[in-house]
């Protein structure tokens, strides 16, 4: 229970510490951006907020938010609101804090450290068109439904398609070296898109891609998720390969459709695990059937596929990789992608958004490995 307000001062300080920065998430009061909050004879409130950057994209939303909260105060009659700007030190001090209070010459990649509770699935496939993004911006918004925080980094660097499927035309905001990634269906997302001028193509070579990748999971600001998804060039090139570097805890998804020859590079792409030492967590087999009208199904692409790479990878890997799903082939991934809304949010009932949502709750509830973690026991004496 909470302790009683007992002065109007207070009760606007509780108010404004239920106002949430819309890209860090986090109360407002307790990132020091709240200057001073005044009430004057009148009963309106005068608030001085500083933002973290000049040209915040969400200033008209904090402003909303923060009128809203006020104005349910008893005895509040009106709301003003100064925007200012951080100094570059409360700037450098939010960025420590947000950290966690250490700052250090070179970022830290939160996933990688031993006690990270976040799973990271590399969403991979032999080659392109399979639907890998697709199948990606889908789970993450299926698993943030599900009430899960979610971040998705698209590593696709060359073919990056993120943004547009989740639909977000937001720019990352700076706080000193840290990158705010911006949110859409209550997914976070960074990608080489979202840096780049127009539809430019990137042209990097294999450093340049660990450096991109590395900053993507170091200077941005992701908070505590509980899933990330990241979605990966086609193949095993320089990228699968820092990833492995970058996040050996890292568990790699495999995305192939039925067709025999997608099959089999799509087992190459799995069996990167062998050298890399990561679990493969399972095959996705996308485009399995199309569905016509008298409730027959048309497999366009064949069938046998997802089941013969989980079989494959299941005998190379020597443990087992099931399939944990087909998604059946619907004109309409294809439209809610281009629309920026993903089919299990728009067309929730849809047998594609079905298949894709049964894969989310498998990936939601797999059982957290003890492998190296604590377990707070102590040996008992003789």
């Amino acid at each position: 229970m909470s302790a009683p307000v007992s002065t109007v001062e207070d009760a606007i300080q509780a108010a404004l510490a239920t106002v949430n920065d819309p890209e860090i998430r986090r109360p407002i009061t307790e990132l020091g951006m709240v200057r001073s909050a005044t009430i004057g004879a009148s009963g309106v409130v005068r608030v001085e907020l500083l933002l973290t950057v000049a040209g915040c994209p969400l200033k008209d939303k904090l402003r909303t938010d923060i009128t809203t909260a006020l104005a349910a105060v008893p005895g509040v009659t009106g709301v003003e609101i100064d925007f200012g700007v951080m100094t570059p030190e409360q700037r450098q001090s939010l960025q420590s804090q947000l950290r966690g209070g250490g700052a250090t010459e070179e970022p830290v990649i939160p996933f990688a450290q031993p006690g990270s509770r976040t799973r990271v699935y590399a969403v991979a496939s032999g080659k392109g068109g399979v639907g890998k993004s697709s199948v990606t911006v889908n789970l993450a918004a299926a698993l943030a439904a599900r009430g899960l925080s979610v971040g998705v980094v698209d590593a696709d660097i060359y073919g990056h398609s993120v943004p547009r499927m989740l639909g977000t035309e937001a720019r990352p905001t700076r706080v000193e070296d840290m990158i705010m990634p911006p949110q859409s269906h209550g997914v976070k997302v960074i990608s080489i898109g979202m840096f780049t001028s127009g539809n430019a193509a990137v042209v990097w070579r294999g450093p340049m891609l660990h450096r991109a990748l590395q900053q993507f999971l170091a200077d941005v600001y992701w908070g505590d998720l509980d899933v990330l998804l990241l979605d990966l060039p086609p193949g095993t090139g320089d990228v699968a390969i820092s990833l492995a570097q970058l996040l050996p805890n890292s568990e790699i998804l495999i995305v192939t459709t039925p067709q025999t020859a997608a099959a089999e590079v799509a087992e190459r792409a799995g069996a990167i695990a062998l050298q890399t030492h990561q679990r493969v967590v399972g095959v996705i087999e996308n485009m399995s059937w199309l569905e016509l009208p008298d409730g027959s199904r048309m497999e366009i692409f064949g069938s046998g596929g997802g089941t013969a790479v989980a079989e494959s990878l299941s005998r190379t890997i020597g443990a087992q990789v099931p399939l944990l799903g087909q998604i059946p082939l619907d004109t309409r991934v294809r439209e809610a992608g281009d629309a920026g809304n993903p089919i299990v949010l728009a067309e929730p009932e849809s047998p594609a958004a079905q298949a894709l949502g049964t894969i989310a709750d498998r990936l939601a509830l797999r059982r957290e490995s003890l492998l190296g973690k604590p377990l707070g026991l102590k040996p008992a004496g003789r």
